[in-house]
């Protein structure tokens, strides 16, 4: 995340960012077009009409022609279509605002940013139509399950020093979860340090051998709201995909409805497809706190959940 951003010729369209296309050989750019993986679903004719209303431009925000040759590795940039979405039933709640940053606590099933089939869903889409502003950008991310504390950027020239924030482990993060109570033979407070991986296609991560690259401190604070349940404090020493999940789920004490660990559950992960979005993964970043990079300020955001 804190590498630097390459400028965007085209302006955000009610809080969307224009499509990137990079052509992996020297073409027309029709053909690039027509041969991106992301615009598989956008038929020939929608594709030629992009060109004709002159909304496909180069790195330089020129207008291409359909008949254009394009270079390998040179991005084109066009506005995309919105995919029909569920639309998620909560609010994105602002928690602090000012000239630098936005700090939001996030819902369940909402995104940080647009990926696939969502875009208009997603924290940062929302964030900018609320507040008019298209500048505004993430300085880390959330899973789309997870709910909690999450940090948008309002400034491209204070963007970088946020981001490597995260990137160089200078924020404290803490996070609940509801999962079933600790097992006998489970003693608590425990590290976990393992290695994990995840590979692309893959919906799971994986713990496999090698040189520890993920580790975690897991707490039990008490009863949960239900039977049977405990409520954890998870503080992430490191950031890789899926650890607090994958970790609680190896402790034999997986969360309250996780979909992925440690099994896939299809018929879970299917409901908020359909609308139905009663069983939001137990899990929230309930604290982040760091010193400012800009002020020097010692800051700190807490979710209400």
């Amino acid at each position: 995340m804190s590498r630097r951003r390459r400028p965007v010729p085209l302006p955000a369209r009610d809080g969307v960012d224009a499509t990137r296309i990079v052509p992996r050989v020297d073409a027309l750019a029709v053909d690039a077009l027509r041969a991106a993986p992301s615009l598989a679903d956008l038929g020939d004719e929608a594709i030629l009409a992009r060109f004709a209303d002159g909304e496909v431009v180069d790195g330089a925000g020129r207008p291409l022609r359909a008949d254009d040759p394009v270079p390998a590795r040179q991005p084109l940039w066009m506005y995309r279509d919105l995919p029909v979405e569920t639309p998620v039933p909560f609010e994105l709640t602002v928690l602090h605002l000012d000239d630098d940053i936005v700090v939001v606590d996030k819902p369940h099933f909402l995104a940080t940013m647009p990926r696939g089939a969502h875009v208009s869903q997603t924290a940062l889409v929302r964030l900018r139509r609320l507040l008019d502003d298209d500048a505004v950008s993430p300085a880390h991310r959330l899973d789309r399950l997870t709910a909690g504390v999450l940090l948008f950027t309002r400034r491209p020239e204070v963007r970088r020093p946020y981001q490597e924030l995260f990137a160089d482990r200078r924020v404290e993060k803490e996070y609940r979860a509801l999962a079933p109570s600790p097992p006998d033979g489970l003693s608590l407070p425990c590290d976990v340090a393992d290695r994990i991986e995840k590979t692309a296609g893959d919906l799971r991560a994986r713990v496999v051998d090698g040189p520890v690259n993920a580790r975690s401190r897991i707490e039990v604070l008490g009863p949960g709201p239900e039977v049977g349940t405990s409520l954890y404090r998870l503080l992430p020493l490191t950031g890789r995909t899926h650890q607090l999940r994958l970790h609680m789920a190896r402790l034999g004490v997986p969360i309250v409805d996780d979909p992925l660990y440690p099994d896939v559950r299809p018929d879970l992960a299917a409901l908020p497809d359909h609308g139905d979005f009663s069983r939001p993964l137990r899990l929230v970043a309930h604290r982040l706190a760091f010193d400012d990079p800009i002020t020097g300020r010692r800051r700190e955001f807490t979710s209400p959940r």
